[in-house]
C-alpha cells in the first residue's frame, strides 16, 4: 500500500495538534517516527489508519492498493493493522480473555473476538506464526494471563496473520524485555524482504531497527524528515532458551522495624498457571526494591500481589501492617501508590485528569463528578508531576505519556506509604524519564517504601537498595543490590 498525506491538519478542540502534515509511505518503505510525548505521534498513526479524521479543508488523504485509487481509507481499512497500547488496554478493558491461538486466529477473519471455530488449515498457520515469533509454549495459554510483553508479542502475531498492506507500530518495544525485543526485531527483519511498508514510533535510539530505512520527528506538530540515529538494534534471530545466572537466597532487610509487607512462601495462580512460585520477601520503611527479570517471569504478577488484587495459594501468606482479620484492605490500598498499565485501561476516556487523580485518594476507580477534584491536593500534586495543565482536560485528549503523568499524580496524591511502580517510564520519552525518575528518587529520598518492576537497567532509581530477580515465578537472587558484580547481602538472616 501507499499512502500520501498533502497539507493534513488536526485540531481537537481547541488545540491545533498537527500542521502542515506532507508525507508519502511508499511500499518497501520502514519508517521510525519519533517525537516527544504529547507530539502527535498516536494521532498521526490513527489518521494514517483511519480512525480519526484531519479537520476540514485542512489537506487530504489518499491510499493506493492493488491498483486502485481512495481518496478516503473507507475501502482500505481493513488492510491497515495498528498495534499500540490502546489497542491491547481492549481485551483487558473487554475482559477479552481468549487462548493465544484464538486471538493469532482473528487476524486471519480481521475480527476482534472470535466469531467462528478455526479450521484445521487456519490452525496450522497460526501455529507456524507463534513459531516463527518463538510464542509456541503459549499457544494454549489465556490472553490475559500473559505478561504485558508477551501480550504484545501475540498481538504482533495477529497482525502478520491478518496479512496487512500497512503496518502502524505504536511504541512496539514497551514492556518487552531483551530475549523478547530480538523476536520483535528478528521479525521485522523478515518482513524487511517483502515489500510491507511498516511505520514505527519509539522515543529510544537503541530501539531503532539497523534495517529501517527512513526516519521522521514530529515537532510541534510538523513533520521534519531527518537522518537515522546512529546507534541502532541490532536484529539477531532469537536463542531457544535463556541461560539461568546462578540462583542466591532471599534474605530479608534486617531492619528490627516490623515490615510493611511480609510474603511469606507466596505462590500465586492465574487462571491455572503458576504466576508466582515461594517467593518470599519483606518491605521495610524506606526500602526501595527493583523487581526485573524476563517477560512472564512474575514481575507483574507480584505488584499486584503486593496491592491486593491477587491472593496467595495454600501454603503461603501475604501480610499487610495495619490489616488483619475485619479490616477491609481498602484501608491498606489507600496508604498505597500504584502506577500500572492496566490503570490506563480501566479508566472510562472521557473523565477529567483531576477526577482521575482525586480517585487516588480513595484508591478506586474514578467514575466522574467529585467535589475532591477541584481540591489543592489535586492541584498540588499535578504541578509537582508537571501536569498542571492538562486538570480539565479528558483522559482521551491526552498522549500516553501525558497520561501516565496523570497516573503518578494519581499514585502520590494520597502521600502514600508504599509506592508500587510496574513499568513505570513505559512510552515515555528521554526528558519524561529524567523528570519521573528524579521524582521517583525524591519520594524515595523522603521514606516512601518502593517497588518498582523494570526491563531497563537505567531506570533504576539512584540508592536502590535490593532488587529481586524472577524467572517462571520463581526467585533467582532476592537481597541487597548488587553493584559491579559484587552480591553484598546484610548479615540478617534468611527468609
Amino acid at each position: 500500500m501507499r499512502v500520501d498525506l498533502v497539507g493534513v491538519g488536526l485540531t481537537l478542540g481547541e488545540r491545533r495538534i498537527l500542521r502542515d502534515i506532507d508525507w508519502s509511505v511508499r511500499p518497501g518503505q520502514r519508517w521510525v517516527l519519533m517525537g516527544a510525548n504529547g507530539a502527535g505521534k498516536t494521532l498521526l498513526l490513527k489518521l494514517l489508519a483511519g480512525d480519526i479524521w484531519p479537520t476540514p479543508r485542512q489537506g487530504r488523504r489518499c491510499y493506493q492498493w492493488r491498483g486502485e485509487r481512495f481518496d478516503q481509507p473507507y475501502g482500505v481499512r481493513q488492510e491497515i493493522i495498528y498495534i499500540g497500547a490502546e489497542r491491547q488496554d481492549r481485551y483487558e478493558h473487554y475482559r477479552w480473555n481468549y487462548r493465544v491461538e484464538t486471538v493469532v486466529g482473528t487476524g486471519l477473519h480481521r475480527t476482534d473476538i472470535a466469531l467462528d471455530v478455526l479450521t484445521t488449515r487456519e490452525r496450522r498457520r497460526v501455529a507456524a506464526l507463534l513459531k516463527r515469533l518463538r510464542l509456541q509454549e503459549l499457544a494454549r495459554r489465556r490472553f490475559l494471563t500473559l505478561s504485558y510483553g508477551e501480550r504484545r508479542l501475540v498481538l504482533l502475531a495477529r497482525a502478520l496473520a491478518a496479512a496487512p498492506g500497512l503496518l502502524l507500530l505504536d511504541e512496539l518495544f514497551n514492556g518487552l524485555d531483551e530475549r523478547n525485543r530480538e523476536r520483535a526485531l528478528y521479525c521485522l527483519r523478515s518482513l524487511s524482504r517483502a515489500a510491507l511498508p511498516w511505520v514505527l514510533t519509539t522515543h529510544r535510539g537503541e530501539e531503532i531497527p539497523g534495517f529501517a530505512t527512513h526516519c521522521a520527528q514530529l515537532r510541534a506538530g510538523r513533520l521534519r524528515r531527518s537522518r537515522l540515529p546512529q546507534v541502532r538494534a541490532a536484529a539477531r534471530e532469537p536463542a531457544a532458551g535463556a541461560e539461568r545466572p546462578p540462583s542466591a537466597a532471599v534474605f530479608e532487610s534486617g531492619v528490627a522495624a516490623p515490615p510493611l509487607v511480609r510474603l511469606r512462601n507466596v505462590t500465586v495462580w492465574r487462571q491455572g498457571v503458576v504466576a508466582l512460585r515461594g517467593v518470599s520477601l519483606e518491605l521495610h520503611r524506606g526500602d526501595c526494591w527493583v523487581v526485573h527479570g524476563p517477560n512472564g517471569s512474575g514481575k507483574s504478577s507480584l505488584i499486584q500481589a503486593v496491592y491486593g488484587d491477587l491472593s496467595a495459594a495454600r501454603g503461603g501468606a501475604i501480610e499487610r501492617a495495619g490489616v488483619g482479620r475485619g479490616v477491609p484492605l481498602a484501608q491498606f490500598r489507600r496508604r498505597v501508590g500504584l502506577v500500572a498499565p492496566e490503570l490506563q485501561a480501566l479508566h472510562a476516556t472521557y473523565l477529567r485528569v483531576d477526577e482521575v487523580v482525586a480517585s487516588g485518594l480513595t484508591a478506586s476507580i474514578a467514575t466522574g463528578g467529585t467535589r475532591t477534584a477541584r481540591s489543592r491536593r489535586v492541584s498540588r500534586v499535578l504541578r509537582r508531576v508537571g501536569a498542571a495543565g492538562l486538570a480539565a482536560r479528558a483522559l482521551r485528549t491526552l498522549s500516553y505519556g501525558q497520561l501516565r503523568r496523570v497516573l503518578f499524580a494519581r499514585a502520590l496524591v494520597g502521600e502514600p506509604d508504599i509506592l508500587l511502580l510496574d513499568e513505570p517510564y513505559a512510552g515515555l520519552d528521554g526528558s519524561v524519564r529524567t523528570q519521573l525518575r528524579a521524582l521517583v528518587e525524591s519520594t524515595a529520598r523522603s521514606g516512601v517504601s518502593v517497588v518498582m518492576a523494570t526491563h531497563h537497567r537505567d531506570e533504576w532509581p539512584a540508592g536502590a537498595t535490593h532488587e529481586l530477580q524472577l524467572e517462571r515465578g520463581r526467585v533467582l537472587y532476592g537481597g541487597e543490590v548488587r553493584r559491579r558484580g559484587a552480591v553484598r547481602t546484610r548479615a540478617g538472616r534468611r527468609a
